[in-house]
């Protein structure tokens, strides 16, 4: 991948939102750009592990809003599933756990922090979903790239 999302939004300035500081890669892959596929949860992860597990994701990237309740809901078996299914990133509103473990597997993983516990109860996610959070608003279909300057989205791929 060659791009940088800083020439992006120099290039591109009225194409290009930006997502707000605060959002730090925790996995293996450096950057990352695709397709949103978009997913909001109740705290549980189950409907994602199904996403990650079940799904192809070549070309994808995987938006996951949980309301930054401080709940881990990617660890290392969740991007064990990503690698296996081509998914080239993850974004998370919220928190991650097993970030020793996560370092090597190369898939871009975005989120606000990390968590050691996971919420167990089985809730039900939605799929498809329109959300907004760092400030900016994140549609299913829109495009996403990232690096380590941020992360950015576009309505359609621009690079």
């Amino acid at each position: 991948m060659t791009f940088f999302t800083a020439d992006i939004c120099d290039e591109f300035s009225d194409k290009v939102s930006v997502l707000g500081a605060g959002y730090n890669n925790y996995g293996g892959a450096s950057k990352c750009q695709g397709q949103i596929v978009t997913i909001k949860l109740d705290k549980n992860n189950s409907d994602l592990i199904k996403l990650l597990r079940d799904e192809d994701g070549t070309g994808k990237i995987v938006v996951v809003d949980v309301d930054q309740d401080y709940y881990a809901v990617v660890g290392e078996n969740l991007m064990k599933f990503a690698h296996q299914n081509n998914y080239a990133g993850i974004l998370i509103n919220g928190y991650i756990r097993d970030t020793f473990q996560i370092t090597d597997i190369p898939v871009a993983l975005y989120a606000l922090g990390t968590c050691p516990r996971k919420y167990i109860p089985v809730t039900s996610g939605e799929r498809e979903v329109s959300f907004s959070f760092g400030g900016i608003e994140i549609n299913h279909g829109d495009y996403l790239y990232a690096d380590t300057d941020g992360v950015i989205v576009t309505r359609n791929k621009i690079v």
